[in-house]
């Protein structure tokens, strides 16, 4: 599917004006934002990613610079014609009462019927539609206060899909949600921009699902401003490793993910690949002894069937299990 800019950012600069003076959040911000892809924003607290959001999204005014939607300045859109352009979904939990999911995805036709409007049968196929794309059709008359936070969220998401807009905005679409609902939302959201080509722009604090799932990735940051790639090229160019350095965490190139960083006592080699040798990995870092594949050292673990420790003092040792392995290390290194 054609990827083409929708949003364009153009030396933007955001935060909040008063009477007198006025606050910059951020500046210098200059990017696109594509059809047909996800894309999420990263940052730590405070750095002004949901200013950034409210100002995409027309909810306040940007300090300075110049926003593009479709070619055109966002400013010079009327609010009716905007809202048929972008939809919005908030963090906030939905705690609207006595509505069912279907009277609150219909309310996404609002701005082609008005809000007291009566829907059409055209609109409610749009409705029909939204729900089946988000898989909630058996909760289609449940009221919304019956329905758990993964449940509202899809139908929050069904709701802006039913305004039929080729931008939808999220901030924070997979906060409160257990672990099971994260991954359904994002993958919801990434099939949406594949199979109705939309404009999806989201913020999160979820990093490893962004780097496993979305196409592009904006990195936040109050000093650096954004800095723009996908996954694989921030993390190939030195990005992601310097983005949360000083605060313990990690970027892993080997795994392509995020994790803490250890003060290692000690170093083996690791010898082997796939499953087997990623977790084996993964609990010797935790036990501060770094491993892998490059590491210079007389001792050698060795991932095939099974796990094999090898020490120039004794004969290999098989264990059955890494607590296993662990122990038999333990008592090497000793």
């Amino acid at each position: 599917m054609s990827k083409t800019p929708t949003l364009i950012l153009q030396q933007l600069s955001i935060g909040y004006r008063g009477k007198n003076s006025h606050k910059t959040v951020a500046a210098g911000i200059s990017g696109a934002i594509c059809s047909g892809e996800l894309t999420c924003l990263l940052g730590t607290n405070g750095v002004g990613k949901s200013t950034l959001l409210r100002t995409l999204s027309a909810f306040q005014p940007p300090l300075e610079g110049n926003i593009l939607l479709q070619g055109k300045p966002l400013a010079k859109y009327k609010d009716k014609a905007l809202s048929t352009l972008v939809s919005v979904v908030l963090t906030e939990k939905c705690d609207i009462r006595n509505m069912t999911v279907r009277e609150l995805v219909g309310m996404g036709r609002s701005p082609y019927t008005g809000f007291w409007g009566r829907l059409s049968h055209e609109d409610l196929a749009v409705v029909d539609a939204a729900i089946d794309r988000v898989n909630i059709r058996p909760l289609a008359e449940r009221m919304l206060h019956t329905l758990s936070d993964g449940e509202r969220q899809k139908a929050m998401i069904a709701k802006a899909l039913a305004q039929e807009t080729p931008v939808i905005i999220l901030d924070e679409p997979t906060a409160f949600l257990d672990f099971p609902s994260k991954v359904e939302i994002m993958q919801l959201l990434h099939r949406l921009t594949r199979e109705a080509g939309k404009t999806i722009f989201l913020s999160t604090h979820d990093l490893e699902l962004a780097l496993q799932i979305a196409d592009k990735i904006w990195l936040m940051d109050r000093n650096k401003g954004i800095v723009a790639g996908t996954p694989e090229d921030l993390a190939l160019d030195g990005h992601l490793s310097g983005f949360f350095a000083s605060k313990g965490i990690a970027f892993d190139m080997e795994t392509g993910l995020f994790r803490i960083t250890n003060n290692y006592r000690h170093a083996v080699r690791l010898a082997g690949h796939g499953y087997r040798y990623s977790l084996v990995r993964k609990a010797l870092q935790r036990n501060e002894i770094l491993a892998n594949r490059h590491v210079e050292s007389d001792i050698c673990i060795e991932t095939g069937e099974g796990f094999i420790l090898c020490h120039p003092a004794a004969p290999p040792r098989p264990c059955a299990s890494i607590e296993e392995l662990l122990e038999a290390l333990s008592a090497a290194l000793d």
